[in-house]
């Protein structure tokens, strides 16, 4: 793999955003996006899959800015992915199932849709608003793909157990063992995420590319009445949530996607804090949906430009160099180093200077984030 790939690799980040036909997924990504994504009121509108690169808010860059004014401000971002909905009998190719399938192995965690809200002029596929019931639907068509994934690696690895290259037939053997473990936790209806597994294991389930091996976050969309008072279906979406280890989050697509049309800053405060709103839900998306691909952020400063950027949690120094450019990677020599809350709390570059706060960071240094650090590098 080449350079170039493997830092495309390494930073293909990205969320895919899935759900039961009409329960507001384009509308979501519309709002989150501000391109407007097909919306109509019938199945499979979405068959394609939308994509958008988004801003990730953070307020920590803009007290930076404040601090030290900068000609421009550039915020980490991500990408949405809006698939075609999903129906029962996906995993057989029902509906657009292979196509959904397909376009979801390619994304980083899954943002899921649910409708939790009663609209009698919106077809629901099924016939009735049951969020718990919706979720069901799609949790055990992934599952019965993953499931079809393994029982075709354990029929393979049938095969490669007798080739004679001994390499080849001892890391099927090597295998089997957990791929039919694997299988019977599937066959139980539980999702791959759910399986404690070694790092050995891990590094089996990440060549299964499985689905359910992904993070999940339970997305609620909710009509305005319900915005700041839970109704009964985000209650239930929250019981589920929580026996299940997954996380949820609420929000109105429609009010979203009404802010998203307002370009005018002081327009969207007003809009915001008549709907009482302190941050819109889809800024709450993206900033979990970050998080939870283990996404964390360092800045650099200075006069032309502030600017977040993204890391792996747990990256050393040179490899979040590398983010700016593969050039400070190789080239690494050390890193100086201080934290945003520093900056907060005592108001100037220079006061952190004079009070200790600014260190010299070399290759092993494990990146926080809330760093600002300026790299310092030889080719």
């Amino acid at each position: 793999m080449g350079a170039k790939e493997e830092e495309s690799l390494y930073m293909s980040v990205n969320c895919g955003i899935v759900g039961l036909p009409n329960v507001g997924k384009s509308t979501i990504f519309s709002g989150l996006s501000a391109t407007k994504a097909e919306v109509a009121n019938y199945a499979f509108c979405t068959i394609e899959p939308n994509k958008s690169i988004v801003n990730v808010p953070d307020a920590r860059l803009d007290r930076i800015n404040t601090i030290n004014p900068a000609e421009k401000v550039l915020f980490a971002t991500m990408e949405f992915v809006d698939i075609a909905g999903l129906v029962a009998g996906a995993s057989k190719g029902e509906g657009l199932g292979n196509k959904f399938l397909a376009n979801i192995r390619q994304t980083g965690m899954i943002a899921h849709v649910v409708r939790c809200f009663d609209d009698p002029d919106m077809i629901h596929v099924m016939g009735s608003i049951d969020p718990v019931r919706d979720i069901g639907i799609i949790d055990t068509e992934l599952i019965l793909a993953d499931l079809e994934t393994v029982l075709n690696r354990l029929e393979k690895n049938q095969r490669l157990k007798k080739n004679p290259d001994k390499k080849v037939s001892g890391k099927a053997i090597a295998e089997e063992a957990f791929l039919q473990r694997l299988s019977a936790h599937l066959e139980e209806d539980l999702p791959a995420r759910a399986l404690e597994i070694s790092d050995d294991e891990a590094l089996i389930m990440q060549e299964l590319f499985l689905i359910t091996a992904k993070s999940e976050l339970l997305v609620c969309n909710v009509d305005e009445a319900s915005i700041n008072q839970e109704n009964q279906y985000v209650q239930a979406v929250r019981e589920l949530a929580k026996a299940t280890n997954r996380e949820v989050i609420t929000l109105c697509g429609k009010l979203e996607a009404e802010i998203s049309e307002l370009e005018d800053a002081d327009e969207r405060a007003l809009f915001l804090a008549e709907a009482g709103i302190t941050i819109t839900g889809l800024q709450q998306l993206s900033q979990k949906a970050y998080h939870m691909l283990n996404l964390r952020t360092f800045f650099t400063v200075g006069q032309k430009e502030n600017r977040a950027w993204t890391f792996h949690e747990g990256d050393k120094a040179p490899r979040a160099a590398a983010v700016i450019h593969t050039d400070f990677e190789k080239g690494f020599i050390k890193a100086e180093v201080y934290h945003c809350e520093d900056l907060f709390a005592l108001g100037s570059e220079s006061a952190i200077k004079s009070k200790g706060k600014l260190r010299q960071e070399g290759k092993e240094y494990v990146v926080q984030d809330g760093d600002v650090i300026f790299f310092k590098f030889n080719l």
